[in-house]
């Protein structure tokens, strides 16, 4: 029972290290990591160097292939593109296993000593992450190693040892065993870390353990099948595609790549069985992909038929969000990234709301004053969707530029309903101007459609400034709003000016000084968003 409670304390401590190292790396990196999944392409070999630097640096293929899936379920990553990510995330995997089968007793101390001092007396939040990585690196291997000390005394236990060596005799149970380990603790890394721990004992030979391992990496997929539950069918088919390709490895190697591997393995290291088993796991890895990379085609085309295309498939977001997904708040940069791509959606929703609306003024459109009622509706509910989102990724782990983002764009959001909020008001003016048969001069028309136009053309540019950081789109819609404040006065007292000549009836007058006073306030709300653009230049 001891044994026992101490294997469990030496594994919190471990994931918990691996956890804490993970995320702080993550945050250190920020939006490098970001930047280097902009580099993927259709190419499915990008893909895997994509898949490996990233799991490499968040320390997790499960929090990867559930990114992956989230990419995917938001119509932004291709299933093609998803296979190389997938493959790349097996090999970086690998990473923490080799790490924990060097003896680094010595360093864990250490590691710990710098990290806590640095972060108990720095100020600075990129000391801090840099601190939280040596203090992960430290628990990492401080529960390494007292889960090493903890299952010495088994080797004394015949009966333990003679049921491992079990599983080398039978590799299929070896197999069972290792996806029942990984899919309950959820980590093929904390897995390996124990396997590790009892060959460097001497307890489990390599015989027994590779079966384990296999397995290891099949109970990896478990994550990744759980998050794309409730997804679209192409997450589950991404889901699948992990999976597929990890249970095609496994019986290859059973079958005919196993002996290879442990002649290998034993050549490299003769009497170290945890340097052989790490070795073992990125040699099944990195054998894995370069096989099955040709046929990267079939394992989607398995994917496709084993998630088959429903008749009548609706992969499209109306009213609900498209590109948020709660698995990728896992990884902070990637959800921020996704957070603007789906502000910048609201906004063009309510640029919708705004055309239908001005659409039914101008030409008393009873189909374009029923759009903009219904695209006001979507804007309010993405909006909600928006900040619930938004509040949920506020308490992940961000650095100071990413927190920063994140405020900011609950202001956008608040804009962005604003705008709507004009638009809707100008739709009920057109509602009223039918209804009551109120008719504009030539000149109204003229003045509106300038202004609107204007408008019209600081919402594009706010949106597209938003999205891609563009400080000069910025500031050429604040240029614009001025214009726009210019024409409005100007049209406002020319107006004034037709009814106190009489060529301009009450009611016309009445709604002509609304609209200019919404479209007016449109303009503002884009020049708020820019303003929030270029505080970041």
């Amino acid at each position: 029972m001891g044994i026992a409670i101490n294997i469990l304390g030496g594994l919190g401590l471990f994931l918990y290290g691996m956890t804490l190292m993970g995320d702080a790396l993550q945050r250190a990196a920020g939006n490098k990591l970001k930047q280097v999944v902009e580099f993927l392409t259709s190419n499915v070999v990008s893909g895997v160097l994509v898949g490996t630097v990233v799991t490499g640096i968040i320390q997790s293929s499960s929090a990867t292939t559930v990114m992956v899936v989230g990419f995917v379920n938001a119509g932004i990553m291709s299933l093609q593109q998803a296979i190389g990510v997938i493959m790349g995330a097996n090999i970086g995997t690998t990473v923490t296993a080799q790490l924990v089968s060097f003896n680094m007793d010595g360093l864990a101390p250490l590691a710990l000593g710098i990290g806590i001092i640095f972060y108990l007396f720095s100020s600075s939040d990129k000391v801090k992450s840099t601190a939280e990585i040596l203090i992960g690196f430290g628990i990492l291997f401080t529960g390494m190693s007292f889960m090493e000390n903890s299952v010495a005394p088994l080797a004394k236990f015949p009966a333990f040892t003679n049921a491992l060596l079990y599983f080398g005799k039978n590799p299929v149970l070896g197999v069972i065993c290792g996806f029942a380990i990984t899919g309950i603790i959820q980590s093929s890394g904390a897995s390996m870390g124990m396997l590790i721990a009892l060959s460097s004992q001497g307890i489990l030979p390599l015989t027994a353990a590779l079966p384990i391992l296999y397995g290891d990496n099949i109970g990896t997929c478990v994550t990744s099948l759980i998050s794309s539950i409730g997804a679209s069918r192409n997450a589950r088919r991404a889901a699948v595609m992990h999976l597929c390709f990890n249970i095609i490895g496994t019986i290859l190697f059973m079958v005919v790549l196993n002996r290879p591997i442990s002649i290998i393995v034993t050549h490299l290291d003769p009497t170290n069985t945890a340097r052989q088993l790490a070795n073992a796991h990125t040699l099944f890895n990195l054998t894995n992909v370069i096989i099955l990379l040709p046929f990267t085609k079939y394992i989607v085309k398995l994917a496709t038929k084993l998630v088959p295309i429903k008749e009548n498939e609706e992969e499209e977001h109306s009213t609900s969000t498209k590109y948020l997904d709660e698995r990728m708040i896992e990884t902070p940069s990637f959800a921020l990234s996704n957070t603007v791509l789906e502000v910048v959606r609201m906004g063009g929703k309510a640029e919708k709301t705004f055309k239908s609306a001005m659409s039914a003024i101008l030409t008393y459109s009873e189909e374009d004053n029923r759009k903009a009622f219904e695209y006001e509706k979507t804007v309010n509910k993405l909006q909600k969707d928006i900040l619930n989102y938004i509040l949920k990724l506020s308490q992940s782990h961000l650095n100071d530029e990413e927190r920063s983002m994140v405020n900011s764009l609950y202001h956008v959001v608040n804009d962005i309903e604003r705008i709507s909020d004009h638009a809707e008001n100008i739709a009920e003016l057109a509602s009223d101007c039918r209804k009551n048969h109120v008719d504009f001069s030539d000149t109204a028309i003229t003045e509106l459609k300038e202004i609107y136009g204007k408008t019209l053309n600081n919402l594009d540019c706010s949106f597209e400034a938003l999205k891609n950081m563009d400080f000069s789109l910025a500031r050429q819609v604040l240029a614009t709003e001025e214009e726009v404040n210019v024409l409005e006065k100007r049209y406002r007292n020319a107006h004034i000016n037709r009814l106190n000549e009489g060529s301009c009836t009450i009611d016309a007058g009445i709604v002509f000084l609304d609209m200019l006073t919404n479209i007016e306030r449109i303009s503002d709300h884009c020049k708020n968003i820019s303003r929030i653009v270029l505080d970041y230049q």
